[in-house]
């Protein structure tokens, strides 16, 4: 009830304000994203920061071991060997957490070919050990040597693997920073971008919609009751209501026309079929079989009427096959011949090959060219000629379509009423019920087609009939 009470102007102006505060709203969130990401780089960093921290630690152990060997060496003090063990166990526990840190193939390949050098280096130490204890001093100091390189070799790696760290430390912290910075003129940039939206928007709403629905409810205001400002919506509709009723009266009188016509076919059907019986049974003057031929003229053009009226008001359900259009244009011709012959018109049909079957009602295209036909032998008062031609048309989607254009030489239509011959009730002809394009026109676009007319005044009009091929029948 509140919201009834609300102009269409206050409505529109909350709407924007609640737009605007989306758009603000969405920024800010935006922003706060790339701290978030800040936040998730940082992450990774502390990876990187642990991954060094672990090299750091590895590289300690590793160095508290130099010596210790030679130390039990020189006073064969067993506590040297215990401390090797120890830190030997530390560089052990040291690799393990390194291993936790792992989350490239880089950082793999560096791990894993630390701990293989690491352990040729625990081997080549104790076989050193062994050589010493087995009194072979000469062989134990040499081959103390490979150890030393050995030794210098997964320092080299270590200390490899810590500047690798430390590289991708200050690169992912750099990267952190210009998306970050990135992403925030982004959000400010498309919240200025807003701001700018709605202002144009405002302005736009203003002359665009509001004004002329002011007006357009002025207008249409017959009672005159209405005249305040901010009753746009109310007052149209009110008059939308208005018409609504209307449109239920018609459509009730609509139904009532519907019976009535289909009332009248019954008896005419009846008078028809005793007028033909009294016209072969009597002996009728000159006189009298014109005017029997008058007559039934007549009823013949009430019967048309009466039949697309039905047609137009209660459309009969599609009744589909597999049917090639050509059989149906000649249908339609054999259908016409002697009616055609009356007009003096003759008509060629160009056809280099019989178009494919489709799925469609032969009837209801039938009448489609019948109805076509005879408009266009109509028009030509003094005789002419139809040309009609088929055609299959691969578009530019791949999708084919069937093409049926039939052309005429008549007096063409003329440009100003072209956009209103497939109106209902519009017909160029005294007699016309001005309800036959309106039917073809319906059952071409109930077959998924269209239907396109092209005419010049004075130089023939041409209706071209376009139906598409599903997938399934290609």
């Amino acid at each position: 009830m509140i919201l009834n009470k609300i102009s269409l102007r206050a409505r529109v102006f909350l709407n924007l304000i609640v737009l605007l505060g989306i758009i603000l709203g969405g920024g800010l969130v935006m922003i706060w994203y790339t701290y978030s990401i800040e936040a998730l780089f940082t992450n990774l960093i502390d990876k990187d920061v642990g991954a060094l921290r672990a090299a750091g630690a590895l590289e300690l152990n590793l160095a508290n071991q130099k010596g210790l060997v030679s130390f039990y060496f020189l006073d064969k003090d067993s506590k040297w060997l215990s401390q090797l063990n120890r830190y030997r166990r530390n560089f052990k526990t040291g690799l393990s957490k390194a291993k936790q840190y792992i989350f490239s193939d880089i950082d793999k390949g560096y791990i894993d070919q630390i701990e293989s050098e690491y352990n040729s280096y625990l081997k080549i130490k104790d076989h050193v050990i062994e050589l010493f204890m087995a009194q072979e001093k000469e062989a134990a100091l040499k081959l103390n040597q490979d150890a030393r390189l050995e030794f210098f070799k997964i320092m080299e790696l270590l200390n490899q693997y810590k500047t690798f760290c430390e590289a991708r430390i200050n690169s992912a912290q750099n990267e952190s920073r210009t998306q970050a910075e990135r992403l925030r003129i982004i959000a400010v940039t498309a919240m200025s971008i807003a701001v700018i939206l709605s202002v144009t928007l405002t302005v736009f709403f203003m002359t665009k919609i509001l004004d002329p629905l002011r007006k357009l409810a002025l207008e249409t205001d017959r009672s005159g009751e209405w005249g305040k400002p901010g009753n746009e919506v109310m007052a149209l509709s009110h008059q939308v209501r208005g018409i609504i009723k209307d449109m239920e009266k018609f459509a009730l009188v609509g139904n009532l026309a519907a019976g009535v016509a289909h009332s009248i076919r019954n008896p005419l059907t009846s008078v028809k079929m005793r007028l033909f019986s009294l016209e072969r049974n009597l002996e009728l003057s000159l006189t009298q079989k014109e005017d029997f031929a008058v007559v039934s003229e007549e009823i013949r053009h009430i019967d048309t009427i009466v039949q697309n009226f039905l047609e137009f008001s209660r459309p009969p359900k599609l009744k589909m096959q597999m049917v090639s259009p050509s059989d149906i244009v000649d249908n339609a011709l054999q259908l016409l011949r002697h009616r055609v012959e009356a007009y003096e018109v003759t008509i060629t049909v160009n056809r280099q090959k019989k178009l494919p079957e489709i799925l469609a009602d032969p009837e209801q295209l039938k009448e489609v060219m019948v109805n076509l036909i005879v408009n266009a032998c109509e028009a030509m008062v003094s005789g002419g000629s139809i040309m009609i031609s088929e055609e299959e048309i691969e578009r530019k989607d791949l999708s084919r379509i069937l093409v049926l254009t039939l052309s005429d030489n008549g007096p063409g239509i003329p440009t100003s009423i072209q956009e209103k011959v497939f109106q209902p009730f519009f017909s160029c002809k005294e007699e016309g019920t001005g309800l036959g394009l309106t039917i073809a026109e319906r059952i071409v676009t109930e077959h998924g087609g269209w239907l396109d007319l092209q005419s010049r005044e004075g130089e023939g009009a041409r209706f071209i009939i376009n139906l598409p091929i599903a997938k399934g029948e290609q």
